[in-house]
């Protein structure tokens, strides 16, 4: 590590940006770079609600998991976890059940890095340095199988992290591994960047991160999407606009969900 309060791996490039620190920075984040910074400008000159766009996505989570701990579930697996930053997995629901255990998934340096430093000392929290599209490594690895106990329901969450999985991964037969891995009862949340808004300009933005950061994308359509959930039942209001499902509050004048480029959903194991 270098003196960076130490969440910078030493083999880092400052140069090349990273979309998990490019998140970090529209949610408000301190875990990020010139570079990263330079790219989240550009993508607000494409689509000036880019932040909107980030926190949209941020609240469904937030609001996912109370619906799980209200539907009975105390342990998550969150899929391509990113830079924990404003809100964490963790945080949400330990703060509604203190006996609440999450492991976070993921495969970037910098997310990894800050992570573990991050839950250091959290009790019933814990990173797994995996590739998700690979259920296996996350499944049987110590961490998952230490916190996790697959005889009782579980929160599988996968949030704005599919669609950084290239077309040609078979993203479909890892999510009916984890699907197959849980028992009635357990829930999965998705939410997905998608070019079916017309007021998003999702694929411009996707080739400007693309054109920098060098990280592949796959901008899947809604119906792709709810095959991710296979036989699982949807929650109402089902596959909706991020900030469309189960909002806290009526968005103000002038907001359209549209403008949200995400589609967002949850579906439970029966």
């Amino acid at each position: 590590m270098t003196g960076d309060g130490g969440w910078i791996p030493e083999n880092l490039d400052p140069a090349r940006p990273s979309p998990a620190r490019i998140y970090d920075y529209a949610l408000g984040g301190g875990h990020n770079l010139a570079s990263d910074r330079e790219v989240f400008d550009q993508l607000v000159k494409i689509q000036p609600n880019a932040r909107q766009i980030a926190w949209s996505n941020r609240a469904f989570m937030r609001r996912a998991v109370l619906f799980m701990i209200e539907s009975g579930i105390r342990q998550f697996l969150d899929l391509g976890s990113g830079i924990p930053t404003v809100g964490n997995v963790h945080e949400i629901a330990q703060k509604a059940d203190p006996e609440c255990r999450v492991v976070y998934v993921d495969i970037e340096e910098v997310a990894i890095a800050h992570s573990r430093l991050l839950l250091d000392e959290v009790e019933k929290a814990a990173i797994v340095e995996a590739d998700f599209t690979r259920p296996d490594d996350v499944l049987k690895h110590p961490e998952t199988l230490k916190l996790i106990d697959f005889s009782a329901p579980v929160g599988l969450l996968a949030v704005a992290s599919v669609h950084h999985v290239p077309a040609e991964i078979d993203v479909y037969s890892a999510f009916d591994r984890y699907r197959d891995a849980v028992v009635p009862g357990s829930a999965l949340a998705i939410s997905h960047f998608t070019a079916d808004f017309e007021k998003v300009h999702a694929k411009e933005i996707i080739e400007a991160v693309q054109a920098k950061a060098h990280n592949t994308a796959c901008l899947r359509t809604r119906s792709e999407i709810i095959d991710l959930f296979g036989d699982f039942e949807m929650v109402s209001p089902g596959l909706v606009a991020a900030s469309n499902w189960r909002p806290d509050i009526t968005p103000p004048p002038g907001v359209h969900p549209e403008q949200d480029g995400i589609w967002a959903g949850v579906g439970v194991k029966r």
